[in-house]
């Protein structure tokens, strides 16, 4: 049992190691920003809701793959910040980076794929198929559950910011 709980706590340090390498700070040039416009729906003390409507500027977006706004006719995002001149049905520009979609692709698809197809790999070699398959399958909920945990954390490096906003 103590055995289990060390890998537990190896795997959650190694995985906040990779969070915490893909959270850097960089300049975006144009090229490496995505637009939405909106209106504000609420406004709290620290944060406000936008509701992004798709526009047919979305099909000719190149970061429409990363981009989840593509899915529905409307969204509803989180703005972290304090904007106290805001006004509810305010129109306003959220502004996001490019780099924000990869770096969740990465966190959301390719490190488990990679963690999934080790754990499979592994598994097999020390007990066979089964042992193999269920490895597999405990890397993703344990990687999962991980990124459940840290969703705050994540939460933070993932954000929108209102770049320009006036009065209707």
């Amino acid at each position: 049992m103590q055995k289990h709980k060390i890998l537990l706590y190896v795997i959650m340090y190694l995985t906040e190691k990779i969070v915490n390498l893909c959270d850097f700070e960089y300049k975006m040039n144009e090229k490496e920003i995505i637009r939405h416009d909106g209106i504000v729906e609420r406004i709290g003390a620290d944060s406000c809701h936008v509701r992004i409507l798709q526009a047919s500027a979305c099909s000719s977006c190149s970061a429409r793959q990363l981009c989840r706004s593509s899915e529905s006719k409307e969204k509803l995002i989180e703005v972290r910040g304090h904007y106290p001149t805001l006004q509810v049905g305010e129109k306003v520009t959220l502004s996001g980076s490019v780099r924000q979609g990869l770096r969740a692709s990465f966190l959301a698809y390719i490190l488990p794929l990679v963690l999934m197809l080790i754990a499979l790999f592994w598994g097999t070699h020390l007990g066979g198929d089964g042992a193999g398959a269920l490895a597999a399958l405990l890397i993703l909920i344990l990687y999962y559950g991980i990124l459940y945990l840290l969703r705050d954390k994540l939460s933070k490096s993932f954000s929108f910011e209102i770049v320009n906003y006036k009065n209707n």
